[in-house]
């Protein structure tokens, strides 16, 4: 019998099991930073309780000339990074910069990726306290 979780994973990705082992890989290393939960909603899965520091969602291929099979990896901080992998960055309000990753496949999850999203749930933890 099929879980909840299965049949949401199942849900947002269309079934579409190359991008849940993404998602499944992209949870693996935010969980080995910190058990954090997250929510599957109608659009995105974001990780974290208040405020939240990460997220996965699915751009859509049509919309732009990014490659399908692909997921989006989102996350904020409190600076700009700039590297070859971040395919757009914006600051919504000072000193929180959003950047934007499109992971293709596991390899893409790099050392910096982690770092990045370790220095993300430090920085949402710093706000919360806040």
């Amino acid at each position: 019998m099929e879980s909840v979780f299965e049949k949401d994973m199942d849900n947002f990705f269309s079934n579409q099991e190359h991008l849940i082992s993404l998602f499944q890989a992209v949870n693996q290393m935010i969980q080995s930073i910190a058990p954090v939960p997250f929510d599957v909603n109608k659009s995105q899965i974001s990780f974290g309780t208040k405020p939240k520091f990460a997220w996965v969602w699915q751009h859509k291929p049509w919309l732009n000339k990014r490659p399908e099979n692909a997921i989006v990896l989102t996350f904020c901080v409190g600076r700009y990074i700039e590297h070859d992998q971040i395919v757009e960055a914006t600051e919504p309000y000072p000193g929180r910069w959003i950047h934007h990753l499109m992971i293709r496949n596991e390899s893409e999850l790099t050392s910096d990726v982690n770092k990045w999203l370790d220095e993300a749930y430090t920085f949402a933890n710093q706000r919360a306290r806040n």
